[in-house]
């Protein structure tokens, strides 16, 4: 097995974007997952989960939804890029659907077989696109947020993961009833799996566990919850 990384230079609405396509070009036809970044973009943490995900047996694209050479260095900059990504989300659901179509196109992926995980703002991007109808058979959201987009969704298809920090204070227990209130009211087969000690981050690796634990890495959590992806994708992309 030779996992190798290709830089994939896309158009798309807002383009041009300049995504990282990981995987073994020797494997043949693989099911296909997007893997969407946290709020600092595409970066070399993202490439290395990847190529632990293709090791696995899967195609993966880590999305550039921010546009090439648009890229969080800090928090500052970071939630700048963030809050104009996220303002309008019917920018959002372009890019993520675009993105889907770019996967689709990519050599040796199974076109039945989609998928997609994300990380914080990139766990909103697994759920938006679901929402918009994506044709993706599995959904993982790692520390997401979970509020709707402002316009209706279209009927959601694909099967969700959702791991959650009890103590995140981006997504408080309110914000959590919400989402799964909405994901069954839609009939979605679901599963939310919320983890205690643990907060926003909690895969991050350079971010320290603060006091109250509302933010930072989690070693037990972060372990527990790539189990419970991997099982997931198997089960359904298998």
């Amino acid at each position: 097995m030779a996992i190798e990384r290709k830089i994939h230079i896309h158009d798309g609405p807002g383009g041009p974007f300049e995504s990282m396509f990981v995987g073994d070009p020797d494997a043949g036809i693989q099911p296909g997952v997007l893997l969407f970044p946290n709020f600092f973009g595409a970066k070399e943490w993202d490439f290395a989960k990847a190529e632990t995900l293709a090791a696995q047996g899967y195609k993966v694209l880590v999305v550039d939804y921010y546009g090439q050479g648009k890229r969080g260095h800090d928090m500052e900059s970071s939630g700048k890029l963030l809050h104009a990504f996220m303002a309008d989300r019917s920018v959002v659901k372009g890019r993520v659907l675009s993105a889907l179509a770019e996967l689709r196109l990519l050599p040796g992926v199974d076109k039945g077989k989609l998928g997609a995980i994300g990380f914080c703002a990139g766990g909103k991007c697994v759920l938006d696109l679901a929402r918009a109808g994506g044709e993706i058979k599995a959904g993982v959201s790692f520390h997401g947020v979970y509020d709707a987009p402002p316009f209706p969704n279209a009927a959601i298809t694909a099967k969700l993961l959702i791991c959650d920090g009890w103590n995140d204070n981006l997504c408080p227990p309110d914000a959590k009833v919400a989402l799964c209130k909405e994901l069954t009211e839609a009939d979605v087969d679901w599963q939310f799996i919320s983890y205690s000690r643990t907060g926003h981050a909690f895969t991050a690796d350079d971010m320290p566990l603060n006091a109250d634990r509302s933010f930072g890495f989690q070693s037990d959590t972060n372990r527990r919850s790539w189990k419970a992806m991997t099982d997931f994708l198997a089960e359904v992309l298998g």
